[in-house]
């Protein structure tokens, strides 16, 4: 198959994207062409078979000039794909699926968030298939949907040699907004603070967007009055292919999304075999069965099943457990091949 990927960015030093950088190597691992239009580039090295195209953000490109572009490449490539896989953007779709429809190029769209916009329920219409993590997290009624799971580089995300601490060490990446919920963490670490528990936290990440950027403000000042304030290390943005090291010096990973997903993020830490206590109703069947699951942003209920999770002796074969969970429904070389059959 020749694919056309349309993505947001192709960096592999984006701390948010750059996952999508061993996507493409993926592709083109099991296809015979890809082109992937980008809306900006930044670094990347791929194999011979690909061929990147940006519409220019990173040079400050207008959104007219983008949108010229985008059609542009569409035009010009057309007998040079023969399907279409949509990386989170319906705008592209809504942009070229009348014309991809005309060509007879198949469309897929990859989306894993619960918001509806005006694009997307536009961009249903025009696709073929809307590849989704899970059923229950598309905010849109369908035949299209095609639950996949997510695509987690098990390669790079593994176990490693797990050194002991005196202390417990938790951990949250992502971005820094308030859907993470990271205020209501410190409040979980208050409840461990008046138990006597001795813990590190440490957060990877930063905010993306203006209303982000004020809401990092208010966790700052939270930090700032909080008495363990020495103990809370912000690490800011890490390039993604570094994480797995980070995520190794740790025992816990915290995961209070309320995106309506199971975070990417989480499931990254599970490869590692480093727990992941959640808030997330998307993560309750896999983890309930441990403990981890919590229905609840209450601190001080958190901060008990963390500290039961920790007594148990079996923490170890728990962790095994759940990493062979996340390789056998979501690890990256399983997801693509099923993309691309998709798109047959």
């Amino acid at each position: 198959m020749r694919l056309l990927v349309t993505t947001q960015a192709l960096d592999s030093q984006d701390s948010n994207l750059g996952f999508f950088h061993r996507w493409i190597e993926e592709f083109a691992a099991h296809c015979e062409q890809v082109i992937v239009i980008c809306l900006r580039k930044g670094d990347y090295v791929l194999p011979a078979n690909v061929t990147v195209l940006s519409l220019g953000k990173e040079n400050g490109s207008s959104r007219i000039e983008r949108v010229y572009l985008f059609w542009k490449y569409i035009f010009t490539y057309r007998n040079d794909y023969d399907a279409v896989f949509v990386h989170m953007n319906p705008e592209y779709v809504v942009l070229g699926g009348y014309l991809w429809h005309k060509w007879g190029k198949k469309v897929g769209l990859w989306y894993a968030h619960k918001s509806l916009t005006r694009a997307l329920k536009q961009a249903v219409r025009l696709v073929d298939k809307v590849f989704v993590v899970t059923s229950n997290t598309f905010p849109v009624e369908t035949p299209k949907l095609t639950p996949l799971g997510h695509g987690i580089d098990i390669s790079l995300f593994k176990p490693a040699i797990h050194l002991e601490s005196t202390e417990m060490r938790i951990i949250t990446t992502g971005r820094i907004a308030e859907t993470k919920h990271l205020v209501e963490m410190l409040e979980t670490l208050d409840a461990l603070h008046v138990r006597g528990e001795k813990f590190t936290f440490t957060i990877v990440g930063i905010p993306t967007t203006p209303k982000e950027e004020l809401y990092a403000e208010r966790v700052m000042r939270e930090i700032a009055r909080r008495p363990y304030v020495d103990k809370v290390h912000i690490l800011g943005s890490i390039p993604h292919h570094l994480l797995a090291e980070v995520l190794h010096g740790q025992d816990l990973f915290f995961n209070f999304g309320g995106t309506g997903n199971m975070d990417k993020a989480g499931l990254e830490a599970l490869a590692c075999g480093i727990p992941v206590l959640s808030t997330n109703p998307q993560f309750e069947a896999l983890l309930s069965p441990y403990g981890l699951y919590v229905p609840t942003l209450a601190g001080e209920t958190i901060a008990q099943a963390l500290v039961k999770f920790l007594s148990r002796s079996d923490r170890p074969a728990i962790a095994a457990t759940l990493r062979n969970i996340v390789n056998a429904e979501h690890s990256l070389p399983k997801l693509i091949p099923k993309i691309l059959a998709a798109l047959q």
